[in-house]
């Protein structure tokens, strides 16, 4: 397995797919980075040599901002929203939906689990 931006790459999928394990690198990017590269996108992470690995990990690199990194932009990103008071700060910071979803139902991913309420005991 192939090791690239401390992530461990997946050796038999295609380059292109295997690259998107790393965040921050999506189908877009990935299919950028074989081109800039110069390999075929079919080609396997297993019939990489080193000096094409290593290829990658200089574009990597030199052209994007790839896992802890762009971790922390976005935290920080978030983080000046909250300290801000900005409406999607406050959402943030509540847990709830942040781009306008409905919150009646189907928010259950961002609110967490259903907390029951105002239930009466049988005495």
């Amino acid at each position: 397995m192939p090791r690239i931006s401390g992530i461990d790459i997946p050796a038999g999928k295609r380059v292109d797919i295997s690259l998107r394990y790393i965040y921050g690198i999506g189908p877009k990017n990935a299919l950028e980075i074989v081109k800039k590269a110069g390999f075929d996108p079919n080609a396997k992470m297993k019939d990489l040599t080193e000096a094409q690995i290593e290829k990658i990990r200089e574009i990597l690199a030199s052209d994007y901002v790839v896992e802890g990194d762009l971790r922390k932009i976005v935290t920080q990103n978030i983080k000046k929203l909250i300290d801000s008071g900005a409406y999607r700060g406050t959402r943030h910071k509540r847990g709830m939906p942040v781009r306008g979803q409905r919150t009646r139902t189907n928010a259950r991913t961002r609110k967490g689990p259903a907390r029951t309420v105002g239930v009466q005991r049988a005495k």
